[in-house]
């Protein structure tokens, strides 16, 4: 399926106006259906749907096992928009299902399909480390170990930035990169939406029997109350973003034990959340 397309367009500059034929990220409609019911509706960038279907159902404790699941196409549309039904065994659903979405989830906003604000709530044991970092650092130099914490955070975000091509080639996707804790890329994924990029991410890890392996979580984008949520549940415990964070996100990092790290260039960051999983 195609990630992109080419449409006619004009370019504007002081006194001049040129044609040209520009690139542009697809966004398009994925139907879910659970058991044959329609679940949710997500605007995404075709391709890598499994592991977007897997991550998400992950991602909000609807099945959280590992073992493969059956899903079967259904309908594929010449606008790019595809219903895929995913067979859950009843005994196997969790409560993430009866929190049932509404049918639209848009590529902005991973939980725009919510119904209430129950729905939002996270439970679970925070992931905070008791042998914590940060007392290791008191016997090293502290500018020395600042320095080595943020030299090795932007090597990986240099392998994510180089493996961007959605990017490279429209300007418009948001990017995931997930790494183990020598540092080591385990996969990367781009989407439109930066939720349905994280999404693939864990989908991929639970296929390849990897989840268990990430420590660091790395998105191209701001970071919200979502990516936490998802972050917790596959119980990833440093987020490191280029953009933004909420006040919402940050609160949640805090209770739940998530470091999380904003405004990631130009050789700065800022630590919201738990700074004793890193070296600082």
């Amino acid at each position: 399926m195609k990630k992109s397309n080419v449409y006619e367009s004009i370019k504007l500059s002081k006194n001049n106006a040129l044609k040209v034929a520009d690139t542009i990220l697809v966004e398009a409609a994925l139907q879910i259906n659970i058991n044959n019911e329609s679940y949710t509706v997500v605007m995404r960038t075709p391709g890598d749907d499994n592991q977007l279907i897997r991550g998400l159902l992950y991602a909000e404790d609807i099945y959280k096992s590992e073992e493969a699941l059956s899903i079967n196409t259904i309908e594929v549309n010449t606008d790019e928009s595809t219903i895929l039904n995913v067979t859950i065994p009843k005994d196997k659903l969790r409560k993430g299902y009866l929190n049932k979405r509404t049918l639209l989830s848009v590529s902005s906003c991973g939980i725009c399909g919510k119904t209430a604000l129950k729905d939002l709530k996270i439970t679970g044991e925070s992931l905070s480390s008791k042998n914590t970092a940060i007392n290791k650092v008191a016997k090293e130099d502290h500018k020395s170990a600042v320095n080595k914490a943020i030299n090795s955070i932007f090597d990986m975000f240099i392998k994510m930035t180089d493996l961007q091509f959605l990017f490279k080639e429209t300007g418009g996707s948001h990017a995931c990169a997930l790494f183990n804790n020598k540092k080591e890329l385990l996969t990367i994924k781009e989407d439109i939406g930066r939720h349905n990029a994280v999404d693939k991410c864990i989908g991929d890890l639970i296929e390849k029997q990897q989840l268990k392996q990430v420590s660091y979580m790395l998105v191209s984008g701001r970071v919200s109350y979502e990516i936490v949520s998802k972050a917790f549940f596959a119980k990833i415990r440093i987020i490191i973003a280029v953009s933004a964070c909420s006040s919402l996100a940050v609160d949640f990092a805090k209770e739940f034990g998530i470091c999380l790290i904003g405004f990631s260039r130009n050789d700065k960051m800022t630590v919201y959340a738990n700074p004793q999983h890193i070296n600082l």
